[in-house]
């Protein structure tokens, strides 16, 4: 069956040019409905002032106060009476010619709702179809991938840096599930991998947009990261019918952020190892001034048995053989002297962070020199087991000295009525790793602080004994240099530090 889209046309004509006519004339000045072509004609009143007669008479419309020369216009189909009179109704059917029809009043209110509701229709197809063109325009110029999903995760429209990125056509992906195609999982991302998140879950929960940064596989096999984020699409009741989520590629950007975020706190760190090492410097120097005390008293000592021996006299052959040993003992005691002031020194030389080619068991020795007095004054005593032959790793001299001496530290701080410092150092032949074990038999780490103990500022010491960050900068230089940490350790019975840096 076939329909003529060809509109009814009509010639009609008003009687009463009231409000409701000049209602009428606007109406149909804007747009005359889809399915009617509508003209009037002619407009009638007895009142020349009438707003809708006036209005008539602007628009070109023949105006009259005379019924009979309304109804004798020619080709008119039909009258419309708008004064909510009857008797003007009677004499309009009386008069008026075969065939022509009569509306009264109430057929215009029809006629107005006809065309208000004509109106609210066409505006809808126009906002529908406006809106469909700036929607597929938007999804498909947009640089960033775009794609629409329904409630069930299924995609219903995609664009090209979409198809692109995930390297499938636009065939494969419609009708498809989001998680299939971007991650190949059998079920939303939420709940197969929890750890990636899920914005389309957390809209579809809350009925907000939300965003997640997800890992997504390349075309080259390196990953790049997206900035995912989704936006809600709701029907007049307010419920979501679908889901825009939109993918921003932000590998470039993260990079970038990560270089300089590792650089800033590389920074940091090095920062953090020198103002440590002041602190530790300062505990050295208060250790060192007795063993430098002890030296000094002992040339002073030398220095006035020989000008003693001097002032009896010519010095006899036995007394020039204890001149020699006096002075070999004085030269011993100043080397010691100046070997304590040349580490200090040189503990307390701010330096750039330099990786290069360095013995551990150089930096172990190091350390145990500056430190030994320190235990000797504390009872501890020092067991030493160093691989024979040289550890080399690539690392910082500085950095790993105040590692090394934080640990050593720690262990005399455990230990306050004596105890052994083991110090190990060996080789993993198997991981080609070199390994330092640095154990004390101190009072060990309890269970509810181990998770703790790398944290900056956590200590366990009296206020204004320690800062909480010896351990975490520990930490700090181990990760730096790729090794890695680990402990063990038992309540009273002490604990083991072993740090393992790849050769």
């Amino acid at each position: 069956m076939e329909f003529s889209t060809e509109k009814l046309s009509l010639n009609l004509a008003i009687v009463g040019g009231g409000k409701s006519c000049k209602i009428l004339l606007d109406l149909l000045q804007k747009k005359s409905p889809a399915f009617l072509k509508t003209k009037i004609v002619g407009v009638c009143d007895i009142n020349l002032d009438a707003e809708g007669f006036r209005l008539a008479k602007t628009l070109g419309i023949y105006t009259t106060q005379d019924l009979r020369d309304l109804l004798s216009i020619r080709e008119l189909d039909g009258v419309i009476e708008l004064t909510d009179s009857r008797e003007v109704l009677l004499d309009v059917i009386r008069l008026k010619p075969r065939g022509v029809g009569v509306l009264d009043h109430n057929i215009g209110k029809v006629l107005r709702g006809l065309f208000s509701i004509d109106q609210m229709l066409m505006s809808a197809k126009q906002q529908v179809a406006v809106e469909k063109m700036a929607t597929d325009f938007l999804i498909q110029q947009a640089n960033e991938r775009i794609v629409v999903l329904n409630t069930d995760f299924s995609i219903v429209e995609a664009n090209e840096p979409y198809l692109k990125a995930v390297n499938q056509s636009k065939d494969n992906v419609i009708g498809a599930h989001c998680y299939e195609v971007t991650h190949g999982l059998r079920s939303p991302c939420s709940s197969s991998q929890p750890e990636l998140g899920c914005p389309m879950v957390e809209t579809l929960k809350t009925g907000n947009s939300a965003h997640v940064i997800h890992e997504h596989p390349s075309a080259e096999d390196h990953a790049t990261y997206c900035d995912m984020v989704t936006y809600p699409l709701k029907d007049q009741n307010g419920e979501i019918v679908r889901v825009i989520e939109v993918w921003r590629d932000i590998t470039e950007e993260l990079s970038s952020r990560w270089e300089r975020r590792v650089k800033a706190l590389k920074a940091d760190l090095n920062k953090l190892v020198q103002e440590d090492r002041m602190i530790s410097l300062g505990k050295l120097v208060a250790s060192s001034v007795h063993e430098i005390n002890n030296p000094i008293q002992g040339l002073l000592t030398f220095s006035h048995l020989m000008q003693d021996m001097l002032k009896e006299g010519e010095p006899a052959a036995e007394d020039i053989e204890k001149f020699k040993k006096f002075l070999s003992l004085m030269s011993d005691e100043l080397e010691r002297c100046g070997n304590i002031i040349s580490g200090l020194l040189s503990f307390s030389r701010q330096s750039t962070m330099e990786y290069t080619k360095i013995d551990l068991n150089e930096v172990l020795n190091a350390v145990m020199t500056l430190t030994r007095h320190k235990m000797e004054l504390q009872n501890i005593r020092l067991i030493t087991e160093l691989h024979p032959t040289p550890l080399m790793i690539h690392g910082d001299v500085s950095q790993l000295q105040q590692c090394f001496l934080n640990l050593f530290f720690n262990a005399i701080e455990v230990m306050p009525e004596g105890g052994n410092l083991i110090v190990i150092s060996d080789f993993d032949s198997a991981r080609k790793n070199a390994m330092v074990t640095i154990q004390d038999t101190g009072c060990g780490i309890r269970d509810e602080n181990m998770d703790h103990i790398f944290d900056p500022f956590f200590t366990t010491k009296d206020e204004g004994e320690g800062t909480g960050l010896g351990l975490s900068i520990v930490h700090g230089i181990v990760k730096s240099h790729a090794g890695s940490i680990k402990v063990k350790t038992q309540v009273g019975k002490g604990s083991s530090f072993i740090l393992i840096f790849p050769i």
